[in-house]
């Protein structure tokens, strides 16, 4: 028995490459909910369609885009008011947009799986028992009430805002009841897309196989919008999980990364459980680049991430830690696109001050505007440089150039080869007959 058992061993630590087990790994345990097919192929459509947009040019895959890991290939996108899709995108000239999108497009990986409850960098809409809606959002006493979820909910933003995909005010209906707070009440932003919608038959006769007698509302869109998410860019099955598993050990560099990564290197104190996020908010001194996160109203370009949400100074700078899953396929990286490499980004985190002081602009992935864009206004601000060092929190830590590379072939192994295209993928029209996005 001891024999069987130390022959056991051996071949484990062979098969990791002859690196000590790493350890201790996180459990498989993830809980998706199950979702309805039928919504699923609804939400497909709707996802490509630009119907949902006030000048009917961009649809939620233009900056989520399977093609680029379901982010846009750059730092800093441009919704409405550009032309094309990923790094290829530019403004158009007709109708330039005011400014970038002040923060790079989060991926959708895994999105669907039970314990995504906040949504966004900064968390401004979480899962909330304690009111009505069952959310907390930005939108307060206006939220609709009725949504399956958080990853439901979280599609109302993106219509509301100018620069992603309601346009600007003389430009539409939809970014005029915006401008004028026109949500849920009659004739409101809800009403407009519903209506947009409901007009066509293959919409209000699939929503009206759902749920029979009851008209297309705005909830409905976004539950398909969240169905299909969630089906579609599941992964769970990736080397990784596979070796949670116990069906398939990493092996080579991918298991020495891993053995870094829960343990000399540190990466999941904060990049914990299956999906490597704690699901927290930390200031690592990210570099701050693009127009910020500030009101119409408000003349800086700093971006205080959480503490826009919480009000609490110790939240300033702190973003939510994101889902490593299909990392090696959603660059840039950083709420902001800072850094253009899975390299750089881990040179940062082990000297996260002086990366910021020594910030390589060069990193940053940021189509042309056509319109004067202060991209660098912050890093060129002393002051606002120092209080994003200040606020940091992460400590320093030494890894070597061999080691950086078997953590990025760790990296590599949390992708799913099914999740990673989609597994409906992209239709080829869409009912609205506009342009689906295509690279």
């Amino acid at each position: 028995m001891l024999a069987r058992r130390w022959a056991a061993s051996v071949f484990a630590f062979l098969a990791l490459g002859a690196a000590a087990p790493a350890g201790p790994l996180p459990s498989f345990n993830a809980v998706f909910p199950p979702q309805d097919p039928r919504e699923v192929a609804l939400g497909q459509l709707l996802f490509y369609d630009p119907i949902l947009s006030g000048n009917g040019e961009v649809a939620c895959a233009t900056c989520h885009h399977p093609a680029f890991g379901t982010g846009d290939g750059v730092s800093l996108g441009i919704g409405d008011g550009g032309a094309g899709v990923g790094p290829t995108r530019r403004a158009d000239s007709a109708n330039p947009p005011e400014q970038r999108i002040p923060r790079n497009a989060p991926g959708l990986v895994n999105l669907g799986a039970a314990e995504f409850t906040v949504m966004f960098h900064d968390g401004r809409l979480e899962a909330d028992p304690s009111r009505a809606s069952g959310l907390r959002t930005p939108l307060e006493d206006a939220m609709t009430v009725g949504f399956s979820g958080v990853l439901s909910a979280q599609s109302m933003f993106p219509v509301l805002s100018p620069d992603e995909m309601a346009g600007h005010y003389e430009e539409n209906s939809v970014a005029q009841a915006v401008r004028q707070g026109f949500l849920s009440l009659p004739g409101g932003v809800w009403d407009l897309l519903s209506e947009r919608v409901a007009a066509l038959a293959v919409y209000r006769d699939g929503f009206a196989a759902l749920a029979p007698g009851e008209p297309v509302s705005f909830i409905s869109i976004s539950d398909a919008l969240a169905a299909f998410i969630a089906e579609e860019w599941r992964a769970d099955d990736s080397p990784f999980d596979r070796h949670l598993r116990g069906t398939a050990p990493l092996t080579g560099a991918a298991a020495r990364g891993m053995e870094l990564f829960y343990g000399k290197a540190g990466c999941d104190d904060c990049h914990a459980g299956q999906f490597q996020t704690d699901h927290g908010f930390h200031a690592i001194a990210m570099p701050q680049i693009g127009p910020g996160k500030a009101e119409r109203f408000e003349s800086h370009q700093r971006d205080l991430g959480r503490m826009r949400v919480t009000g609490r100074a110790e939240d300033a700078y702190a973003f939510r830690t994101p889902s490593l899953r299909h990392v090696t396929r959603t660059a840039p990286y950083g709420h902001d696109g800072a850094y253009a490499t899975l390299d750089a980004v881990i040179r940062h985190h082990l000297d996260p001050v002086g990366s910021l002081r020594s910030y390589d602009r060069t990193q940053a992935v940021l189509p042309d505007l056509d319109v004067p864009a202060p991209d660098f206004a912050i890093l060129e601000t002393p002051a606002e440089v120092e209080a994003i060092a200040a606020a940091n929190a992460l400590s320093p830590r030494t890894l070597s150039d061999a080691e950086i590379a078997d953590v990025i072939a760790f990296l590599d192994a949390l992708t799913d080869p099914a999740a990673e295209t989609g597994r409906l993928g992209i239709p080829a029209a869409v009912p609205s007959g506009l342009a689906v996005p295509m690279p």
